[in-house]
C-alpha cells in the first residue's frame, strides 16, 4: 500500500470548536423536537391537571380539618402566637435564642481557625 491510499482512508481532522458547534446545534434541535412534541404537552396537560386537583383536595381536607375541635385549637394556638409575636414577647426570645447561636458557631469557627492557621514563620512548631 502506499502512502497516499492511507491518507484517503483517514477522516478529515475536525477541530474541537466544529465539534462543539455541532454539538451544540444537535442538542438545541432535540430539545425543540422535544419541547413541540405531543408527548410533552400531554404530560404538561396530566401534571396541570393533577396540580388542580391535588390543591382541590387540599383545599377541602384544610377546611374540613379546621372544623374539627383540633383545627380549632391550632387556630387559636396560632392566634395566641400572633398576639404574642405583636407583643414582643415572642420576638425578643426568638432574637436572644438566634443571637446566642450565632455566638456558638462563631466561637467554633474561631477555634476550628486558630487550629488550622501555621504557627508564624519566627516560632517553633510545638
Amino acid at each position: 500500500m502506499s502512502d497516499s491510499n492511507s491518507n484517503e482512508s483517514k477522516p478529515k481532522e475536525e477541530s474541537i470548536s466544529e465539534q462543539l458547534n455541532d454539538l451544540g446545534k444537535n442538542l438545541r434541535d432535540a430539545l425543540q423536537a422535544a419541547w413541540t412534541s405531543e408527548e410533552r404537552r400531554k404530560l404538561q396537560q396530566d401534571i396541570e391537571t393533577g396540580m388542580a386537583s391535588l390543591g382541590a383536595s387540599l383545599s377541602q381536607a384544610a377546611k374540613d380539618f379546621s372544623s374539627t375541635s383540633t383545627g380549632q385549637t391550632i387556630k387559636e394556638d396560632v392566634k395566641d402566637l400572633q398576639e404574642r409575636w405583636r407583643n414582643g414577647e415572642v420576638g425578643s426570645k426568638v432574637h436572644s435564642e438566634v443571637v446566642e447561636a450565632l455566638r456558638k458557631v462563631n466561637d467554633e469557627l474561631q477555634k476550628a481557625a486558630r487550629k488550622n492557621t501555621p504557627p508564624p514563620p519566627d516560632q517553633p512548631v510545638s
